[in-house]
């Protein structure tokens, strides 16, 4: 048996079958008027958590991962159709629900009523069904994150140009030169030793180098395109909405 201490691990928890599978989600837990009790709990149920069934806590027991009822998931869905919203159970409904489950009308001792909260304070709405002692403010906020997309593409591409070079290459050549020089007893011999006049012709090859120009070509060094990633700030700002709680009727004073 569930007492009201346990109203909050059981709000939002997976209800599971007999054959193991799950069923759906805890909604809202309904407390026996006279005991209080939980005594049943909705189970939203279908695509979305959209719809919202009653079982009963009489038979059921918690697990590891969540709740556990004796019923299929198939018999939970086939429940009679009761707004879940009305904040209390007839003794119609209930007697409805229970005879749908196969339980005994006598297992609850009074019409439950609803809470969301495991609190014991019931306020009233004027704007809508029963509440707790509390009202909830909520805010918008910011979720800012990133996202990564194509800024630009870089590409290498190679393509040949011509241009003109100009180099200095050093180069030699050989001139004529006319040397004289007399006749002394150490070339006498040579000078006397052709006929006395005739006539003579010396010839002498002259040489000079000339640049010459080839081509070869050689690797001179590798390009390749490398990333690197760079952080910077940018500020982003959108509205938000806030709820704001105002008090009336209250002594300003104190």
């Amino acid at each position: 048996m569930f007492n009201k201490n346990q109203i909050d691990t059981l709000i939002g928890s997976d209800v599971y079958g007999t054959d193991e599978q799950k069923i759906g989600t805890v909604g809202q837990v309904y407390l026996d008027d006279r005991s209080d009790r939980p005594e049943w709990v909705t189970v939203r149920t279908g695509l979305f958590g959209t719809k919202e069934s009653f079982v009963p806590l009489a038979q059921a027991d918690t697990k590891a991962n969540g709740l556990r009822v004796p019923f299929t998931k198939d018999h939970v869905k086939d429940a009679p159709r009761i707004d879940a919203d009305q904040g209390h159970l007839s003794h119609e409904e209930e007697s409805e629900l229970y005879r749908h489950y196969g339980l005994d009308d006598a297992a609850g001792s009074g019409a439950p009523q609803r809470t969301s909260k495991g609190r014991g304070t019931v306020g009233h709405d004027t704007s809508g069904p029963e509440t707790d002692d509390a009202m909830t403010r909520s805010e918008e906020q910011l979720k800012v994150g990133t996202e990564t997309h194509e800024k630009g593409r870089a590409r290498l591409r190679k393509h040949v140009v011509t241009e003109q070079q100009t180099v200095k290459v050093p180069v030699t050549r050989e001139e004529v030169r006319v040397e004289r020089e007399p006749i002394t007893e150490a070339n006498r011999g040579a000078a006397t030793s052709g006929p006395a006049i005739s006539e003579e012709e010396h010839e002498v090859v002259l040489r000079e180098e000339r640049p010459v120009v080839d081509k070869e070509t050689v690797p001179v060094e590798r390009v390749r395109l490398g990333k690197e990633t760079v952080t910077d700030q940018e500020q982003v700002s959108k509205k938000v909405r806030k709820e704001r709680i105002d008090t009336d009727g209250i002594d300003s004073e104190r």
